[in-house]
């Protein structure tokens, strides 16, 4: 049975492997644990700070991934959204998503910004269908520094 639960403290070591699995061997992007400080430490990255982290499990198992950096001026930041190959045709990353959509919503979140790989073409047409639109890193309302530096930027305005 697949549900879609706040992160709780668990599973640490099998969220790390789920999502650099996806950007290293899938995307081939090649990012380290170390260029991505918030996977260390979820709770104090995300949830500590007033933002939030889900995941999608199927049978106990991490089968996706989103999270929203809470910033300064009302600002989120959408991280981590990664499915399982296995279940992108079942909506999982919608169903995801939409919980991020609606806390950032209670929170007062007025823009959400995100990068994604260029190579991400599947990516950038759902971030697009959702409303998105690319800006450039002149155009980002907070400071965000990003490991792929060769990432489009994406910003929703709520």
């Amino acid at each position: 049975m697949i549900e879609i639960k706040t992160y709780s403290g668990t599973h640490d070591k099998e969220i790390i492997s789920f999502i650099l699995g996806i950007q290293n061997r899938e995307a081939k992007i090649n990012l380290s644990l170390e260029e991505q400080p918030d996977l260390k430490d979820i709770s104090a990255s995300y949830q500590k700070t007033g933002g939030e982290f889900w995941l999608a499990y199927d049978n106990n198992h991490v089968i996706g991934t989103i999270g929203l950096l809470y910033k300064d001026n009302n600002c989120g930041i959408l991280k981590k959204f990664f499915v399982d190959a296995q279940y992108r045709s079942q909506k999982i990353g919608l169903k995801l998503y939409q919980k991020l959509l609606m806390f950032a919503q209670e929170k007062g979140v007025k823009h959400i910004i995100l990068d994604t790989p260029s190579v991400a073409v599947v990516s950038h047409r759902f971030y697009e269908r959702a409303g998105f639109k690319k800006i450039s890193k002149e155009e980002l309302p907070v400071d965000y520094t990003y490991p792929d530096r060769n990432s489009f930027l994406y910003m929703l305005d709520l």
